[in-house]
């Protein structure tokens, strides 16, 4: 499943619907680890991070900053429920991605 979603001031994803597919109650705990510029959140009891009250994934600040993230960014969100993992691609990694893609198809820097 794919969807987008902006992130509001406090670091909110607006839509729900992705955290609902994902089996996700409000109060469930949630691991948000970072790396390599994209945001991996799964369900885990000894998470930090919970599903808030409303149904919605709030991001941690650090982590929106690590990111880049700012109110009113678009993320392309990917979840797959069977290996119970949310994944979070901020503006920076998707325009690396796009990047690498036109470098493979056109060969050297896209211009």
């Amino acid at each position: 499943m794919y969807r987008l979603a902006s992130v509001d001031s406090s670091g909110r994803l607006r839509d729900r619907s992705i955290i609902g597919a994902m089996g996700w109650e409000p109060g469930a705990r949630l691991d948000i680890r970072q790396g390599g510029g994209v945001i991996a959140v799964r369900c885990n009891p000894q998470g930090v991070f919970t599903v808030t009250g409303q149904g919605h994934l709030l991001l941690p600040s650090a982590v929106r900053h690590w990111c880049g993230l700012s109110a009113g960014d678009r993320v392309l969100l990917t979840a797959d429920p069977a290996a119970n993992l949310l994944v979070v691609y901020p503006p920076m990694a998707l325009d690396e991605m796009i990047a690498q893609a036109e470098r493979a198809v056109l060969g050297g820097d896209p211009t």
